[in-house]
């Protein structure tokens, strides 16, 4: 089989047609670039160039192998190139796991910076709830989770990378969209549309410790675990609800959006999770695309841990 070298000697022959040139264009001197020349003749058996005194052609076998060898050393540069980009984690591909309401704004501004720093890379997207992404994570099929807590000990590294806090979303025409803001008694005591305990657990759960640690006991008429499908009830007057901020987002027609005053608030948090062990070397670089990201938002100020 011939070698690359032999093929660099003879395109460079081919295209000056002189071997002289060709050597020196090559760093090297003629004997040597002649010896690689008659090699891949004989490897290939097949006569090349048509030497003389006076001149070097390409016989019409020549002709065609330069075509063949050009392409080949472009496709080996090219191999050369990507295997150090993939090694310096700027190409290949990655698989990260994300929640719905993720989707709503951190996921696409992650993918847009991704794209702009790492334009090389192949992104899959795969959206499911938090306790399929740490399955996925645990097995491989996921690189990287953006999950809701609780994060379970072990071999994950996490960050969070967003804290926002929770909005009443109400009718457009209800007597409480026109306030400001609102308190947490005032939606206690209207119908209220509840998270499902376990398809939503984290926003179901949430919202039960808000309520308790209120003293409220709400009147719950319906249990939804996706977020559109709330607004699409709270739009049809089923109900009010309290939804992440982000959902101001989907620009629900005929549902606004208010602040709600609260005396214990915790915000709706979504993390960043990978398992250590994890040696795809694209991770470190989109780790710290998305620690920027959420150093922007104010979302990763001492939230940022290993969990061992």
């Amino acid at each position: 089989m011939f070698e690359l070298s032999q093929l660099r000697c003879f395109v460079a022959v081919a295209e000056e047609l002189h071997f002289g040139r060709a050597a020196q264009r090559l760093n090297m001197t003629q004997p040597p670039l002649s010896r690689q020349i008659q090699i891949l003749e004989r490897v290939l058996d097949v006569t090349l160039l048509e030497r003389s005194n006076r001149a070097v052609r390409l016989t019409p076998a020549g002709q065609r192998f330069l075509v063949d060898a050009r392409h080949l050393l472009k496709l080996a540069e090219s191999a050369a190139v990507l295997a150090r980009r993939m090694a310096s984690g700027k190409a290949g591909s990655i698989n990260i796991g994300f929640t719905a309401t993720s989707a709503y704004s951190y996921v696409p501004a992650l993918v847009a910076a991704c794209r702009r720093e790492l334009p090389d890379i192949e992104i899959s997207l795969k959206e499911m709830v938090s306790s399929d992404q740490l399955k996925r994570l645990d097995s491989g099929e996921i690189d990287i989770g953006l999950l809701r807590p609780p994060i379970p000990r072990g071999s994950l590294d996490a960050f969070r990378v967003t804290a926002e806090p929770l909005v009443a979303a109400l009718p457009s025409d209800h007597p409480l969209a026109q306030a400001a803001e609102l308190r947490l008694e005032d939606l206690a005591s209207e119908p209220f549309i509840m998270y499902e305990p376990y398809e939503a657990r984290y926003f179901h759960d949430l919202l039960v410790e808000l309520f308790s640690r209120a003293s409220l006991v709400p009147n719950y008429v319906q249990h939804l675990a996706q977020i559109h499908s709330i607004l699409a009830m709270v739009h049809s007057g089923v109900g009010v609800a309290l939804v992440p901020e982000t959902a101001t987002n989907l620009r629900f027609s005929g549902v606004v959006l208010r602040p709600v005053v609260m005396q214990w608030q915790r915000p709706a948090e979504l993390f960043f999770v990978r398992r250590g062990d994890n040696d795809n070397p694209l991770l470190p670089v989109v780790a710290g695309i998305a620690r920027g990201l959420a150093a922007q938002a104010g979302s990763i100020q001492s939230m940022d841990r290993s969990i061992q």
